[in-house]
């Protein structure tokens, strides 16, 4: 994606530059891994009992684990390199947990949904292909750095609109320790609660959400339906009557003028789903006025 300045109406391009190392992209993300992907920070070039080092290890907002490799050249198959340190985690959760605890985070850990992020500058039609035929989701993102101290991060993607469904890996013992997937959420299974009108209002706030952008992601959680480029932007919760949105805004940062969200910060209110403000939707008209705030949270997160 090319990045243009603005100047009494004239456009000028700004150009990439290389930021030399790979090492020093790693840093960057490392030392700001909350803000670029809403992930708690654990371990860097964390040593496996094979013999390898996983590049950074992390855990997300809702207790999933998370492996981290950098893409070094254009020949390394990074995608199987995660994955080979994913079955290691699996078999080791026990070292994972006691990383967690050194944080003193409260979240308890999700084992039944990890991720792999593989972080590039970019991706050959083979990491591709790779990535579209595995049965479960690998994340790829694509980095770039501009003139003007500019970092750009967007996701990677063959499709116009890429649907993921979480999945649940199992340690089956009498196969080896092979990961096994399964499907565990579903659309139909967070919208089987809901009545007739509430079903209608999820189709229509989905379709306008999907129609901000080609690569965003929608991923049914356990707690909540996802809608994500590199981290979530908004998390929605299906009622029976209602649909509970959650925007990934920090405290004080939402433009909202006719006060239609609730910022749970003030006080401090437990939730599902990312961000600090929900917003509790019930018929259509509400739409047009809260997409404004989901657009809000989506050019905070892109």
């Amino acid at each position: 994606m090319a990045l243009f300045t603005i100047k009494d109406e004239g456009v000028q391009k700004v150009p990439p530059i290389k930021i030399g190392l790979e090492r020093n992209i790693q840093r960057l993300f490392e030392k700001n891994l909350n803000e670029i992907l809403n992930i708690t920070f654990l371990a860097t070039e964390y040593s496996t009992s094979f013999g390898g080092r996983i590049d950074t290890l992390g855990v997300d907002n809702n207790g999933s684990p998370v492996i981290i490799e950098y893409k070094k050249g254009q020949n390394e198959n990074v995608i199987n390199q995660g994955l080979s340190y994913l079955r290691w985690l699996l078999d080791h959760q026990a070292d994972f947990e006691v990383l967690v605890n050194g944080k003193n985070l409260s979240s308890k850990i999700d084992w039944g949904s990890p991720r792999v992020i593989c972080v590039a500058e970019s991706y050959n039609k083979f990491d591709l292909d790779t990535a579209d035929l595995l049965p479960f989701n690998i994340e790829l993102l694509k980095y770039k750095v501009y003139e003007n101290n500019t970092l750009l991060v967007e996701p990677e993607t063959q499709q116009k609109v890429r649907v993921s469904t979480s999945k649940v890996f199992t340690k089956n013992k009498k196969q080896g320790g092979e990961i096994k997937e399964k499907i565990q959420h579903s659309l139909d299974d967070h919208l089987s609660i809901a009545d007739k009108d509430t079903k209608e209002l999820f189709e229509n706030l989905k379709e306008q959400i999907m129609s901000l952008d080609e690569s965003i992601i929608e991923e049914p959680k356990a707690q909540y339906i996802a809608y994500k480029l590199t981290t979530n932007f908004v998390d929605i919760v299906v009622q029976k009557k209602a649909l509970l949105m959650y925007l990934n805004v920090l405290s004080g940062q939402l433009n909202d003028p006719k006060g239609l969200a609730r910022d749970l910060t003030k006080p401090m209110i437990g939730h599902w789903g990312n961000g600090d403000y929900s917003v509790k939707i019930t018929k259509d008209s509400d739409i047009g006025d809260i997409f404004e705030l989901v657009k809000q949270s989506y050019n905070f997160n892109k």
